[in-house]
Formats: structure tokens, C-alpha cells, sequence
């Protein structure tokens, strides 16, 4: 009998914390681009624009909502995937079948990004500014609830440069409707809307968004790990 030590539910979302604080000027960019009626600046251009308007600390506008987004969203998927695959798996020796991964990891991101749309909602907003609950009611923190929940489910059955491909229309769908002032009446009007600025427009902000996902997904499995060896709970195997 050896003991080990294994995850906690929350890790997942403290992992996650630690790859936001690293990667969040990525995401900032990328929520800029997306939010451009029309292309005027490319991620270059966006990043010294930033910059110069508002310092070097503007990079990391918002830092605390996308905190709040990790702790919501990140921590609900990695918990419901790990707790339940524990729970399926316990007693038996062989892994879960590929199917069955597929499928839970699919509940737990569209469950995550359901969860976290209002602290995803903040996090896109925060750039500029606004007070949300006060000035549009509770019921604006779920805007483009449809397409967060979307995402999360293909972005955690996928986690890689593909997911990035396959889901920057999502993206860019939930953070216009999430941005939006009241001129969309919804998901189908939004992407009528998106559709004329042409088909790349559902591409906006898909290099920071791919630059971002391959060192937000390896420092997050890094934390993890290490929150596991050393504050996870012994178990005798």
C-alpha cells in the first residue's frame, strides 16, 4: 500500500487563477479586437494603442473579473469533471472510456461558462468601465449565456489549437452580445449583424486568443500539479 495525494475540487480554479494573471493582457487584446465594428487596428496596433492611451498597468484592466470568471466558470468544469470521473471510476481499474470523457468534460464546460457568464460579462466590460447590476439590472449579467455555455462545452471537450479555431465565432458572438448596448434582440440578429462585416469577422482577435491558449492551458496544468503534490489530499492507493 503506497499513499498519494490527489486533487482537491477547487484546485482547478486556483490553477486557473495563476494561468489568468499570466496570460490576461492576451485576453484584454483580445476582447478590444473583437468589440471593433470594423478593422482599424490588427493586435499590434491594438497593443500600442492601449499602451500609449492608458500606461502599461491598462494591459491588466479588468484582471479581477477575469479572477472572478476562473473562480466561477474554470472551478465549476474542473470540479464536476474530476469529481465525477473519480466517483464513475472508483472501484475499477480501467480508465473511463473516450465517449464518456468526451461527454462529461462537455456538461462541465457548458455548465462552467453558464455559471461564469456574469463574471465573463465583467471581464468584457471592464475596459470600460461600466456598472452593470446598478445600471442594466441582474438580468444583463447572463447576456450571451447561449454561446459562453456553447463555448465552455467544446472549449473543454477540445483544449488546444483546434478548440480555438472551432470556437472564435462563438467568442466573438458572446463577447458583441455581451458588449452590446441593447442593439442586438438576439443570437440570430447577432450573427445576421456579424455576418455583414463578412466571414472574417468571426475570426476577430483569433491570434491573441491562439497565443493565449497554449500558455494558459500549460501553466494551468503546472499549478495544478504542483497544488497537488503538495496540498492535496493524502489517500492511501
Amino acid at each position: 500500500m503506497t499513499e498519494k495525494r490527489v486533487s482537491r475540487w477547487y484546485f482547478g480554479g486556483l490553477a486557473s487563477c495563476g494561468a489568468a494573471c499570466c496570460t490576461h493582457p492576451l485576453d484584454l487584446i483580445k476582447v478590444h479586437l473583437q468589440t471593433q465594428q470594423e478593422v482599424k487596428s490588427r493586435m499590434t496596433g491594438m497593443v500600442i494603442h492601449v499602451v500609449r492611451s492608458d500606461g502599461v498597468l491598462a494591459l491588466y484592466n479588468g484582471l479581477s473579473a477575469s479572477l472572478c470568471r476562473q473562480m466561477t466558470y474554470s472551478l465549476t468544469r474542473f470540479a464536476i469533471y474530476e469529481t465525477v470521473r473519480d466517483f464513475i471510476s472508483s472501484g475499477s481499474q480501467a480508465p473511463l472510456p473516450f465517449y464518456q470523457k468526451v461527454l462529461l468534460g462537455a456538461f462541465g464546460g457548458f455548465t462552467g461558462g453558464l455559471i461564469g457568464t456574469p463574471a465573463d460579462l465583467v471581464n468584457v466590460r471592464a475596459p470600460r468601465r461600466y456598472f452593470l447590476v446598478l445600471a442594466e439590472g441582474l438580468r444583463r449579467l447572463f447576456s450571451g449565456a447561449t454561446m459562453a455555455s456553447s463555448r465552455g462545452a467544446l472549449v473543454t471537450v477540445g483544449q488546444g489549437g483546434c478548440a480555438t479555431f472551432l470556437c472564435q465565432p462563438l467568442d466573438v458572438m458572446k463577447t458583441r452580445l455581451m458588449n452590446s448596448k441593447g442593439e442586438y434582440r438576439g443570437v440570430t440578429h447577432c450573427l445576421v449583424e456579424t455576418a455583414k462585416l463578412g466571414p472574417l469577422a468571426f475570426y476577430k482577435g483569433l491570434v491573441p486568443a491562439g497565443i493565449r491558449l497554449v500558455p494558459h492551458t500549460v501553466l494551468t496544468f503546472i499549478f495544478l500539479e504542483q497544488l497537488r503534490k503538495n496540498f492535496g489530499m493524502k489517500v492511501i492507493a
